[in-house]
C-alpha cells in the first residue's frame, strides 16, 4: 500500500486524527547511558518541584545518578516518607477524640536521609528517644572512686566531685519534689546542703502521709471519717433515721448531731434524737483510759492494741451507764441504739433548738436555788442508786429543760469502787460548789459540806485543810481496793444493767 492510501486511512479514523509515529528507536539507543543523561537535563529544566525526594535529586550532593546504591537510597526514603504518612492517618482514625492517645511511633521507618526542612506535621513525628533538650546527669566519679593517676588523681572526697554527685542524687527524691534545672546547670551542692534538701524532702512525705491517714480514719471535728458516715447513711436507709440534719456541738471526745427518728424493728423511734459519735483519735483526750481501764465492767475487755475496740467500749460505757440512771429516775437521755462507736439518743429540746446549759441559762434566784437543791439530789441519786460518780460533772454537763437539771455525758463516769472514783467525785463536788456560789445561791455548801452530804462518809474537816482531807479520800480508796482484791467482789452489789439493743460488733 502506498503512502497515500495509508494517509487516507489516517484521516478516516473514528478516533480523529494522528500525529506522526515517533521514529523506530533500537533497544540498545534506550539503555544506552547518553540518552539517560539527555533526559536528566531535560528534567533539570522544569523548576519548582515540591517534593523533598525530588529536592533531594537536584541537590549538587545528589547530582550524581550514575549510582545505583543513591538512586535505591532515594526511592527507600520516598518508600519511608509514604508508609510514615499512612501510619500517621491510621494513629489518627485509631485514636480519634480520645483524651489518652496511642502512638505508633515505634512502627514508622526512620532513615538517616530525612531532611531538616519537613513540615509541621512532620516536626511531631521525630524521634524522642533520644531528647536533645534533657539535662544530662553531672558526671561523677567512677565505681572505684577516683579517676586519674599519680598527681592528677581525683578522690570520691573531692569537694567538685562530690558536689556534682550531689546534685545527681536529686533525681532520687520523690516525684512531687521540683528539682529545677540543676541537673543541667553543673550544680554543686554540699553535703550541708544535701542532707538539709533530703531531710525537708522526707518531712513533707511523712505529713503528707499524716494528713492523708487522720482525713481517712479518724473523726475531725464537726466531721467524720468515711466508715463512720457509711454507718450514719445505713441508719437512715435501715428506717432507724428520716435524716440527718446537722451539727449541734463539738468536744474534746465526740461530735453530737441531730436527726430525725424514724422506727426500729417495728418500735417507734423519738421524733428528734440526737447521735454521738465519738472521736476515733485519743490525741485530744490521751487520759481517757484511766475512766475505763480500772472500771470493773471493762477491765478484762480493755487493751490498747486496737483503738476503735477501745472507742467502741467508751461508747458501750456511756449507754450503760445511761441506763442505769434510767431506771432511777434521773433525767437523762433515752438510749435509742448502739451501732459501734455511734450512740444514738433522745433529743433534749424542742423543734431542733437544743436545751441550754446550766451555764449558758438565764434563772432568777429562786429558779437557781431550786436547780441546786435538784443537783444535790441528783448527785446522791447517782452515787447511791446507780452506784456511779458522773466523775466530769459540771455546769457545761448540765442542761435546764422543762423546768428541771438534765445529766449529760456520762461516759466517763465509774463506779465508786473505782481506784480514783471518790477522788474524782470530790472534783465534781468542787465544781458543783463553785459554781453556785458564784450564781448567789446562798445555800450552797462548800466542797466538803457537799461530799459528806452525797457519800455519807462524815469525813472531818481540820480548818478546810484540803490536803487532809484528800489524804482520808485516799487511804478510804485504798482501803476498799484492798477490800476487793481479797473478797474479788464489789463492796456495792448491783445487779447487771439492761440496756437497749446492741448492734453485732464486727472488725473491721
Amino acid at each position: 500500500m502506498d503512502q497515500s492510501g495509508v494517509a487516507a486511512q489516517t484521516q478516516k479514523s473514528p478516533w480523529g486524527s494522528v500525529g506522526p509515529a515517533p521514529p523506530a528507536c533500537s533497544l540498545t539507543d534506550v539503555m544506552s547511558e547518553q540518552l539517560a543523561r539527555q533526559l536528566d537535563e531535560e528534567n533539570g529544566a522544569f523548576p519548582g518541584l515540591s517534593d523533598p525526594a525530588a529536592d533531594l535529586l537536584l541537590s549538587e550532593d545528589a547530582a550524581d545518578t550514575t549510582s545505583d546504591l543513591m538512586l535505591a537510597q532515594m526511592l527507600q526514603m520516598q518508600f519511608d516518607r509514604e508508609f510514615d504518612d499512612q501510619l500517621r492517618r491510621e494513629e489518627k482514625k485509631f485514636n480519634g477524640d480520645s483524651k489518652v492517645s496511642i502512638s505508633f511511633e515505634n512502627y514508622r521507618m526512620v532513615h538517616p536521609y530525612e531532611d531538616s526542612d519537613s513540615s509541621e506535621d512532620e516536626v511531631d513525628w521525630q524521634d524522642t528517644r533520644r531528647d536533645p533538650y534533657k539535662a544530662d546527669k553531672p558526671q561523677t566519679t567512677p565505681r572505684r572512686g577516683f579517676s586519674g593517676k599519680g598527681k592528677n588523681i581525683t578522690t570520691k572526697h573531692d569537694e567538685v566531685m562530690c558536689g556534682r554527685k550531689n546534685t545527681a542524687r536529686m533525681d532520687n527524691f520523690a516525684p512531687e519534689v521540683q528539682v529545677g534545672d540543676g541537673l543541667g546547670m553543673d550544680l554543686k551542692l554540699s553535703n550541708q546542703v544535701f542532707n538539709s534538701l533530703k531531710r525537708h524532702c522526707y518531712s513533707e512525705q511523712r505529713r503528707s502521709a499524716r494528713l492523708h491517714e487522720k482525713k481517712e480514719h479518724s473523726t475531725a471535728e464537726q466531721a467524720v471519717d468515711p466508715r463512720t458516715r457509711l454507718l450514719m447513711y445505713k441508719m437512715v436507709n435501715a428506717g432507724v433515721l428520716e435524716n440527718i440534719n446537722g451539727c449541734i456541738s463539738t468536744g474534746k471526745e465526740s461530735v453530737v448531731f441531730h436527726g430525725d427518728g424514724g422506727s426500729l424493728e417495728e418500735q417507734p423511734v423519738p421524733e428528734e434524737v440526737v447521735l454521738k459519735v465519738f472521736k476515733t483519735t485519743l490525741n485530744e483526750f490521751k487520759t481517757r483510759d484511766r475512766y475505763i481501764k480500772d472500771d470493773q465492767r471493762f477491765k478484762d475487755r480493755f487493751g490498747k492494741q486496737n483503738p476503735r475496740k477501745i472507742i467502741r467500749l467508751w461508747a458501750e460505757k456511756e449507754m450503760r451507764n445511761l441506763s442505769r440512771m434510767k431506771k432511777a429516775g434521773i433525767p437523762c437521755p433515752d438510749v435509742v441504739l448502739l451501732k459501734k462507736h455511734i450512740l444514738v439518743m433522745s433529743f433534749i429540746g424542742k423543734e431542733h433548738v437544743p436545751a441550754p446549759k446550766l451555764k449558758d441559762v438565764k434563772l432568777g434566784s429562786e429558779e437557781m436555788k431550786g436547780a441546786y437543791q435538784q443537783v444535790v439530789q441528783l448527785m446522791q441519786q447517782l452515787y447511791h442508786d446507780c452506784n456511779l460518780v458522773h466523775a466530769d460533772l459540771s455546769e457545761y454537763n448540765m442542761l435546764w429543760h422543762q423546768g428541771k437539771v438534765w445529766l449529760i455525758d456520762v461516759s466517763q463516769s465509774v463506779e465508786p469502787t473505782h481506784p480514783h472514783g471518790l477522788e474524782f467525785l470530790f472534783r465534781d463536788c468542787r465544781n458543783v460548789s463553785t459554781f453556785f456560789q458564784k450564781s448567789g445561791v446562798a445555800e450552797a455548801m462548800s466542797v466538803y459540806e457537799l461530799f459528806n452530804a452525797v457519800t455519807g462518809l462524815n469525813i472531818p474537816v481540820v480548818a478546810e485543810d484540803e490536803s487532809l482531807f484528800m489524804a482520808e479520800i485516799v487511804a478510804l480508796e485504798k482501803k476498799q481496793e484492798d477490800h476487793i482484791q481479797r473478797r474479788g467482789k464489789k463492796t456495792f452489789p448491783l445487779t447487771e444493767d439492761g440496756g437497749p439493743p446492741l448492734e453485732p460488733d464486727f472488725d473491721d
